[in-house]
């Protein structure tokens, strides 16, 4: 897929005021300082797009950018972290699984997962509450280039392991680098093929 055009639409914190469920959306979503910008940054060669900051859990809106005139993807908050009250990450929560719950337009989610790290828990029990729900998803494992082939491969193979304890195939699974755009096509020929399938 060519990105022939990107731009940002809108913020929000309420799901009555997000763009018309016109469009296919693709949701990208993970733990906080997952490098969730950056990749959409990359994915959309648009640098600046998605506000980085070297601040874990700053995104705490739904943010929506059109593609190509015919695609959403929204950037939605991370999980996991935030400087702010359990009120308020309660509230978050509720607002975030409302969306993926009941947003028509929206074709699947891609979960973010830190290549570098060990399964961790608030990942497993997100993705279960999405096989749950029957929203489907997809794994998205970032900051490849931060470490050995060998080493990501192990941390993929601990993830599958936890997620077939509750599921009977793991989902695709994409590896990535924001640094060198690894794994950038793959999920942009996945989109595409989903775009062609969305029927309101």
């Amino acid at each position: 897929m060519i990105i022939k055009s990107a731009e940002f639409i809108c913020s929000n914190t309420r799901t009555d005021k997000l763009p018309p469920p016109v469009l296919p959306e693709y949701a990208f979503i993970g733990r906080s300082n997952v490098g969730k910008s950056s990749l959409i940054n990359m994915l959309l060669q648009r640098k600046g797009l998605a506000k980085t900051s070297q601040t874990p859990g700053k995104t705490q809106l739904i943010n929506h950018f059109r593609v190509n005139e015919d695609w959403y993807l929204v950037d939605l908050p991370g999980y996991g972290y935030a400087r702010t009250s359990k009120v308020n990450r309660g509230e978050w929560e509720r607002f975030i699984r409302y969306y993926l719950r009941h947003r028509e337009s929206l074709q699947c989610v891609f979960v973010l997962i830190d290549s570098r790290v060990e399964p961790q828990k608030n990942d497993i029990d997100f993705c279960n509450w999405l096989g749950e729900t029957g929203i489907p998803f997809l794994l998205v494992f970032t900051k490849a280039d931060k470490q050995s082939a060998v080493k990501t491969d192990q941390t993929v193979a601990k993830f599958r392991k936890e997620l077939l304890k509750s599921f009977e195939e793991v989902p695709k699974i994409f590896i990535t680098s924001s640094e060198n755009a690894l794994g950038r096509e793959a999920i942009l020929c996945s989109i595409n093929e989903l775009n062609q399938a969305f029927v309101l």
